[in-house]
């Protein structure tokens, strides 16, 4: 079994930034991609990043590319989601996920199998 523990989330002005860590406990990642969802209140769970399992690949929602950066630190079992220039419509509950696959994250909820908890992110104007 896998345990993800997202952590770093808060409340920041439009503008501010946030880092975004996800622990994990149990297994190791490193054979994994991994990936960043969020969901607001109301909304369905979206698709924010992913990055391949040694970290050399990865994709990025739209919406969050050029301000948002995902990387992991495999020795520390630890992912990363670096965000700046946010915005009010960043405000969601983010999640880490572990991915089906290795060297593509996939882009859909249904391409990960553990989850964790989420962390609530909420910009204000």
């Amino acid at each position: 079994q896998v345990q993800l523990v997202e952590s770093g989330g808060g409340l920041v002005q439009a503008g501010g930034s946030l880092r975004l860590s996800c622990a994990a406990s149990g297994r190791t990642l490193s054979d994994y991609a991994m990936g960043w969802f969020r969901q607001a209140a109301g909304e369905e769970r979206e698709f924010v990043a992913n990055i391949n399992n040694r970290g050399g690949f990865t994709s990025y929602a739209d919406s969050v590319k050029g301000r948002f950066t995902i990387s992991r630190d495999n020795a520390k079992n630890t992912v990363y989601l670096q965000m700046n220039s946010l915005k009010p419509e960043d405000t969601a509950v983010y999640y880490c996920a572990r991915s089906k696959y290795s060297t593509v994250g996939g882009l859909h909820t249904h391409d990960y199998d553990y989850w964790g908890q989420g962390t609530q992110v909420t910009v204000s104007s």
